[in-house]
């Protein structure tokens, strides 16, 4: 039997959304690792994502759906850690840092509780 068959796209495409966790482990790894299975259950219908910088930015769902489907395969250069700000049954706040050789990248995340699943319901981007 070959290693990879026609089922094992159709399962990686299946991504476990049921725990704050996963989503956010799934998150880190779309934004960073250009991992493209399951983008679009990854974000919330409302979802937006605003840029702090000197000419502040908003993308909707559908720009920052479109643009990290772009980024599959491609792995960022850089070292990553999160911290939980705040946690409840039903969201999640976190920071996520991505440290770069000349620059720091921090995303705080919202994620949020969807009926079985969990989303990412907003995502703030500042750089230093």
């Amino acid at each position: 039997m070959a290693a990879e068959g026609p089922g094992v796209k159709a399962t990686k495409a299946n991504i476990n959304l049921s725990t704050a966790d996963f989503a956010l482990e799934h998150y880190v790894a779309v934004t960073t690792e250009g991992e493209s299975a399951g983008v679009e259950k990854l974000f919330a219908d409302d979802f937006n994502q605003k840029i702090q910088a000197s000419n502040a930015q908003s993308n909707s769902r559908s720009e920052v759906v479109k643009s990290l489907k772009k980024q599959k395969g491609k792995k960022l250069n850089c070292t990553v850690s999160t911290d939980i700000l705040e946690e409840s049954a039903d969201y999640m706040v976190v920071k996520v840092t991505l440290k770069f050789e000349d620059f720091t990248k921090t995303d705080l995340v919202t994620l949020e509780r969807e009926g079985n699943d969990w989303k990412v319901s907003k995502s703030i981007n500042s750089y230093k």
